[in-house]
């Protein structure tokens, strides 16, 4: 059975390769900024649709949401600036804590009980680990350095 031979001359793409970035470090850092505000806006909504539970919204409610959107978009941010300078395990270990209690504290304003309230933010913080971990772990060579 005959085989092709390989073309000399012909570049063939490396696995090192990459896509040129065509935005400016400027377009990055306002998108970073953009994406954690508004994953803190429907955070914040969201908490406070649950605390109120359909019933009538209240000045207390409102302030619940923004409270919860700017603490949720701050510790968004700085886990974003933190944790790829962290190794791996305690990377992903960052993000699913992070994950966890952000379910956990949005499933306690159900009014549903501390204990599962704090069943449900360790399962999904747990299963965040897990997928976290193997995403990072895929994604680094032998010495533990980051492949971007």
């Amino acid at each position: 059975m005959a085989h092709a031979a390989p073309a000399s001359g012909l570049r063939t793409p490396s696995a090192r390769s990459r896509t040129p970035d065509v935005f400016s470090e400027r377009t990055h850092r306002i998108a970073s900024w953009a994406t954690a505000s508004v994953l803190g806006l429907v955070y914040g909504y969201w908490v406070a649709a649950n605390n109120r539970s359909g019933g009538p919204i209240t000045g207390w409610n409102l302030l619940l949401g923004f409270v919860s959107a700017l603490v949720f978009a701050g510790l968004w941010t700085g886990l974003h600036a933190l944790a790829p300078r962290m190794p791996r395990e305690l990377h992903a270990l960052l993000w699913a804590v992070f994950a966890g209690c952000a379910m956990g504290f949005l499933y306690n304003q159900t009014d549903a009980s501390i204990l599962r309230s704090t069943g449900m933010g360790l399962v999904v913080g747990a299963a965040a680990f897990v997928v976290l971990f193997f995403r990072y772990y895929t994604h680094e060579d032998a010495a533990g350095h980051r492949i971007r």
